[in-house]
């Protein structure tokens, strides 16, 4: 719950901005902190480590894919894409082939707000005026699907075909695919199928393109599973995880690529090593939040594998059926609809007014644009879920 300067009290239905997982102020987080703090709060991480920062690496590579060896830290989503197109681009300049200067990413893909990550994404509505600023990338339909569609297979044939056109016409000149796996969050919790990241994952392979995972905000459960790739059996060459990764205390964020990625810059020459640094990199406060957070989950994996179960049984209940409401699509934690209106899209005027009924009804609820959605922290109780779920019916019933 989070209180207002009125006193009311409001329920976080959206993990603030999906970072919260495990809810507000969990005192097993606050005590992590504590102590910690106690310890060591900063310490730069060139030419030095620490236990936390081990540790937590150490945690984070038995859970991920065996190919996923090497961890690299730094503070937030923006940047650990930003070393992802370090990582890509440079690997293949080490390895000679200095042709490979283009990406490719999705439409209404969301990688940070930094010009590298911009450029991945930057099909999004956000970033007209920096459009001259960014470097290439061509980009892909995101075969998006929810319940009930027909024509999702035709879809993910037609991303497939393009990205063999692409790379017919423009050569070896791709570094690497970005994609949010499973779910594109800010373009409006829109959902593919593990049956797609497989024919994807087989595809790059064979094209010889480097597949980058973005699961900032699809790591630590929000999916179902402890992250996307998993959930969906495939292995990327690198992937960026952030948000709930210290459950939502600190900033941190970490990009892990493979041992062969890792080798092409692992090296005393200047020239040829990965050069990126900030100064709370690898923070020991953030570390050992994390730390405390991964147990969390780990310790309790039906707090967020058995939230599914519960969002279709309330949509079943509340939201089906009703006429203002399309393409209803779940994945794991997350739950979202579209409200039919003639102004669809981020910008759509619904949105601010959903915003402040939902907040006057005492629920923190930020539709983006035209789309509702739901992503709680994996504390809130079956009660709590279904009081959500009938505000949302009461407020869809108000709308003309």
């Amino acid at each position: 719950m989070l209180e207002l300067e009125d006193g009311r009290h409001i329920m976080d239905c959206i993990s603030s901005w999906w970072v919260t997982i495990h809810g507000h102020a969990h005192p097993v987080l606050a005590e992590a902190l504590y102590k910690q703090a106690q310890k060591l709060e900063q310490v730069i991480f060139a030419g030095f480590t620490h236990e936390p920062a081990e540790e937590l690496a150490r945690k984070l590579l038995t859970i991920l894919p065996p190919s996923l060896t090497r961890v690299f830290f730094s503070d937030n989503g923006s940047t650990a894409n930003e070393v992802a197109l370090k990582m890509a681009y440079q690997y293949w300049i080490n390895k000679g082939e200095k042709h490979r200067t283009r990406f490719i990413g999705f439409e209404g893909g969301y990688h940070g707000d930094t010009i590298g990550a911009m450029s991945v994404g930057k099909g999004s509505i956000w970033w007209d005026l920096f459009q001259p600023l960014m470097f290439t990338t061509d980009l892909l339909p995101y075969p998006a699907t929810f319940d009930g569609d027909t024509e999702v297979e035709i879809k993910e044939q037609q991303t497939l075909s393009t990205i063999k056109q692409l790379v017919e016409k423009n050569g070896n000149s791709y570094a690497a695919i970005f994609i949010e796996p499973l779910i594109q969050g800010a373009a409006g919790m829109r959902i593919c199928r593990p049956e797609f990241l497989q024919s994807l994952r087989k595809l790059v392979t064979e094209l010889n393109i480097l597949l980058v995972y973005d699961e900032v905000m699809t790591g630590f459960g929000r999916t179902g599973e402890i992250f996307s790739c998993i959930k969906s059996n495939t292995s990327p060459d690198i992937i960026c995880l952030s948000k709930g990764l210290s459950g939502g205390c600190l900033p941190l964020s970490v990009t892990i690529t493979t041992e062969e990625i890792c080798q092409a810059f692992y090296s005393d020459d200047a020239k040829k090593m990965l050069v990126h640094s900030h100064s709370y990199t690898a923070n020991p406060l953030a570390c050992a939040t994390g730390l405390a957070s991964f147990d969390l989950l780990l310790n309790n994996p039906r707090s967020y594998q058995g939230l599914e179960v519960k969002h279709r049984e309330y949509l079943n209940k509340y939201i089906v059926g009703n006429s203002k409401v399309e393409q209803i699509r779940t994945c794991g934690t997350i739950a979202a609809f579209d409200i039919k209106t003639e102004s669809g899209g981020y910008f759509s005027e619904i949105s601010p007014m959903l915003r402040a009924r939902f907040i006057q009804e005492g629920f923190l609820i930020r539709p983006l644009g035209n789309t509702v959605y739901l992503m709680p922290p994996y504390c809130i109780t079956s009660e709590q879920l279904e009081s959500v779920y009938q505000v949302i019916s009461k407020v869809l019933d108000t709308l003309g």
